[in-house]
């Protein structure tokens, strides 16, 4: 990996010992719950990868580098895939951005600032620039709530799922300090 990701005191570390056991881990059930995200996203924010244009057939490699696996994103409007692969299978990638997944879920939430994170070197970016910026402000733009999102997920049940999902994001999100619902984020950098 090259560049170096700095200890920034404000940005929460997923603890080693729970990566550790995340290590043995299958990834098939958070692989089918990251392709059903990518499904639902493109239906629910068909903006956000047809914004990308000719970057969406990039492919992306998303490193939260306290966790012993990347998720590879490939944004076709027409069937985005994202999925959790293991780092040393990671394969080959237009762009990478690599930091502490709170780091990367703040960024998502509008509670940490990419260029500040970047200058910190808490967050790295490796290849094609133009599409790691294109992806960036397709983000921005949709104004992304991951809870939100995962409650959708329910289908007719979204309604009943959304507000216990927003009630544990909000105590998980107080004990740990790491932003999981767009309502949460501040800025933090």
């Amino acid at each position: 990996m090259t560049g170096c990701v700095s200890d920034h005191p404000l940005i929460p570390r997923f603890p080693r010992t729970g990566a550790a056991a995340l290590g043995f881990a299958p990834l098939l059930p958070l692989n089918l719950a990251t392709g059903r995200l990518a499904t639902s996203l493109a239906r629910r924010h068909p903006g956000l990868f047809e914004r990308l244009g000719d970057q969406a057939a990039k492919n992306f490699v998303i490193d939260p580098t306290d966790m012993p696996f990347v998720f590879r994103l490939a944004p076709r409007p027409e069937a985005p895939q994202l999925r959790a692969v293991r780092r040393e299978s990671a394969g080959a990638w237009d762009a990478r951005v690599a930091g502490p997944l709170a780091a990367l879920i703040g960024l998502v939430h509008g509670a940490y600032d990419g260029d500040a994170l970047f200058f910190s070197r808490d967050l790295v970016i490796e290849g094609d620039t133009a599409a790691v910026l294109a992806l960036r402000n397709a983000i921005d733009n949709e104004e992304l709530d991951l809870v939100e999102e995962a409650s959708a997920l329910f289908g007719p049940l979204a309604l009943l799922a959304a507000r216990p999902a927003s009630r544990l994001a909000a105590l998980v999100g107080g004990l740990t300090g790491v932003a999981l619902t767009r309502r949460s984020g501040g800025s933090f950098a």
